[in-house]
């Protein structure tokens, strides 16, 4: 099956800053239903394999779609890792949820691909970690979303946030820095993250959304998951017990993918984790 893939389309996001996007889809020319998937923090639509994901979902019948926040440190002309750590800094959860809006606005106006519809009937959302909150949050205040699966998903974001005096140490600094591991940047938030976050708190409150849900929802997270505990995953199961819980076992946070994935296979824990995504979106 000859899949189609439509790499680095545009469109505008949060604050007129660019949103990237891929688009994957078999050449069928039969209407399809659409897959939306939202990386999380520190994440781009190019990290790991999520091009085989992609894939992956195309060939099951799906048109695929997976972007880069607005403001998540990439840029038109480099979309992997993070040459604009500025944008990264001004980041917040509520310019991630708009995002998502703007994406979900994109696939149910312009649903055409070279002949290939979208059916705007059959709209799914897939996160991952913070992706997974933003598309819980998102699934709730949509209706044009049918289905919702999450993988390693955070179920809370404020215990993300450090305590008062922490806090107030950030509020007077006006940013703090956290260092990612594996470009050694040291990527700055600024204290607006937090502001933004208290002043939009009923509409970023993650366990009140899942318990609201009207779409059916899955819930997929790794039993060895070192940065979002499984724990996270049994919350949301605790907040809407009709969703469905997979727990694959022995997998970290990113399922066996590392940056950059040169293999032509998805990792094993991956590979099940996006199994029980398609047995679940079917």
């Amino acid at each position: 099956m000859d899949i189609i893939e439509i790499n680095n389309q545009i469109i505008e996001g949060s604050a007129g800053r660019p949103i990237l996007f891929d688009v994957y889809f078999a050449h069928d020319r039969k209407p399809k239903p659409a897959i939306i998937f939202s990386h999380g923090f520190k994440g781009y639509k190019d990290w790991g394999a999520f091009h085989l994901m992609a894939e992956y979902f195309a060939s099951k019948g799906f048109i695929f779609y997976k972007f880069n926040f607005s403001h998540n440190g990439g840029t038109v002309d480099n979309p992997i890792d993070f040459p604009d750590l500025t944008a990264f800094g001004l980041n917040n959860y509520s310019i991630e949820l708009n995002d998502l809006g703007l994406m979900i606005d994109h696939v149910v106006e312009k649903r055409v691909h070279d002949d290939h519809d979208v059916d705007i009937t059959d709209i799914y959302l897939l996160g991952h970690s913070r992706g997974g909150g933003i598309s819980i949050l998102k699934a709730n205040e949509d209706n044009r979303i049918s289905r919702l699966s999450v993988m390693a998903a955070v179920s809370d974001f404020e215990m993300r946030f450090p305590n008062e005096a922490d806090r107030m140490t950030w509020k007077n600094e006006g940013v703090q820095f956290i260092q990612n591991s594996r470009t050694m940047q040291d990527m700055p938030l600024y204290y607006q993250f937090y502001e933004d976050f208290d002043a939009n708190r009923n509409r970023l409150n993650i366990p009140e959304a899942t318990r609201m849900l009207r779409q059916a929802m899955l819930i997929v997270h790794g039993d060895a998951d070192e940065t979002v505990h499984v724990s996270e995953a049994h919350r949301l199961h605790e907040y809407n017990p009709e969703a469905m819980l997979c727990i694959v076992e022995g997998a970290n946070h990113t399922f066996g993918m590392r940056q950059p994935w040169t293999e032509a296979t998805l990792p094993l824990h991956f590979e099940q984790a996006l199994q029980a995504a398609h047995s679940f979106f079917e």
